[in-house]
């Protein structure tokens, strides 16, 4: 495993001392290679002997050991960011494999990207309004409506009363038809979609919970929407930005999507078992051809 993620996956299980020292070093892991072991002490609100601690809890001899590992991962990191982002454009005669992996790295960076960004307290919030809500309207269109269909499945199979739509008039008339205690989603990457904008207007204007999923945090739909949900994206040769951000807002719709389930428990279990149980005699046993 990479230090870095050795350092994330280990840090619950550290002692209070020690976490403050690989929270530090988390947060800024490039400014951490130029630190003192003293510097890192007082940034850490620790001390040195604290500092010698954690690193030989990770199995280095000392700090200056520590912060070579961390200075080498760094630099790879920077160079496999510049190759994704610069230096490695996919061409017509570039192998599948080349193919592969510039679409799977660019598509991993965009998670991460989106897991570091996303305002977990605003999750809670649509999560909570979610499990409670009398019904949920999805809009998105082109790209983002299938990201709504699928979510608009996972909710339903869940008993929440939604439904998605890609027609602006049909969404609209639902929108209408909203009050409180009711949620409105809109989908939009750029956040300038008019349709998504009008929808999610006319939702609040009734009294329901409004809620934007994009990737630009200013847009003219964060603006009229209560909770703002963001997304990351970038442009590549053969996508635009649209389609790369249908990664994104699955990761943040599927984080609200088990945090309802979490809410839900009993009754999420129950339609769950009864659902598996009415398909199950349409999938053949295991071992058949």
């Amino acid at each position: 495993m990479d230090l870095l993620n050795r350092i994330r996956a280990d840090r619950p299980d550290l002692p209070e001392a020690l976490r403050k020292v690989a929270d530090a070093i988390l947060e800024a892991p490039g400014e951490t290679v130029r630190l003192t072991i003293v510097d890192l002490a007082e940034r850490s609100g620790t001390s040195t002997a604290t500092i010698t601690r954690f690193c030989r809890a990770l199995g280095f001899a000392g700090y200056a050991e520590l912060r070579v590992a961390i200075a080498t991962e760094s630099g790879r990191v920077a160079q496999q960011t510049w190759e994704t982002d610069i230096g490695q454009e996919i061409l017509p005669d570039d192998s599948l494999e080349r193919v592969l992996g510039v679409v799977s790295g660019n598509d991993i960076r965009l998670i991460q990207e989106t897991r570091d960004q996303l305002d977990l307290a605003v999750v809670e919030k649509v999560a909570q309004a979610v499990a409670r809500a009398g019904r949920v309207l999805l809009f998105g269109v082109s790209s983002s409506a299938a990201v709504a269909s699928e979510m608009e499945y996972r909710l339903q199979r869940m008993r929440v009363p939604t439904w998605s739509r890609s027609d602006a008039h049909a969404a609209l008339t639902d929108a209408a038809l909203l009050g409180q205690g009711d949620v409105a989603i809109g989908i939009s990457h750029s956040g300038r979609t008019r349709e998504v904008i009008e929808v999610l207007a006319e939702a609040g204007s009734h009294g329901a919970i409004t809620v934007a999923v994009t990737s630009q945090p200013r847009s003219p739909l964060a603006e009229v929407a209560e909770l703002v949900l963001t997304t990351a994206s970038r442009a590549t040769s053969f996508r635009s930005e649209g389609f790369a951000a249908i990664h994104s807002q699955l990761l943040v719709l599927d984080v609200v999507y088990v945090s309802v389930a979490q809410r839900t428990y009993e009754r999420t279990k129950q339609a769950f078992d009864v659902t598996v149980r009415a398909v199950a005699g349409h999938r053949l046993p295991e071992g058949d051809i």
